[in-house]
């Protein structure tokens, strides 16, 4: 009995924080479809090793933020960077601390920044903050991710 309880107050905590997630401008859809696509497509594009391991983890993000809208303009390339900073900033880096990525098209970048971890059930947590830079125009998206136990995270956005 007790069990259920902690699960329904998990499923109640994760519902109410993946509603938070907003975007830096109008319109577009919220890219799930087209983000699932991206982490697949980031993931076939696997090396060997311990790249292939990486990719997969970055995979399981599903397309992250960045396969939403605010990647509109972005090529494969500059989306698989743009999400392995999202990976590097919820795995690596101090709350507030900026992960950076150069796109292969002068006048792209952006950058990813991720709030202080907190758990959720028996998972780590964190709200973040991916900005996309083209052509001088900044686009954001805020979404929250947590991690799973084989060391990928799952966006809840």
């Amino acid at each position: 009995m007790a069990s259920m309880k902690i699960g329904a107050a998990l499923v109640v905590g994760l519902l109410a924080v993946a509603g938070c997630t907003t975007t830096g401008f109008k319109g577009g859809q919220s890219g799930t479809a087209t983000g699932v696509s991206l982490g697949t497509a980031a993931g076939s594009a696997a090396g060997s090793g311990n790249g292939k391991v990486a990719s997969t983890i970055i995979s399981a993000m599903g397309g992250g933020l960045v396969g939403g809208t605010i990647g509109a303009g972005l090529d494969d390339g500059e989306r698989r960077k743009a999400l392995e900073a999202e990976y590097r900033a919820l795995e690596y880096t101090q709350s507030g601390q900026p992960v950076l990525w150069q796109g292969n098209q002068q006048g792209r970048s952006g950058q990813v920044v991720a709030a202080q971890p907190y758990r959720v059930g028996s998972q780590d947590c964190r709200q973040y903050t991916q900005t996309v830079y083209i052509n001088g125009q900044s686009r954001a998206a805020r979404g929250t991710a947590c991690r799973n136990p084989d060391g990928s995270w799952t966006p809840l956005t």
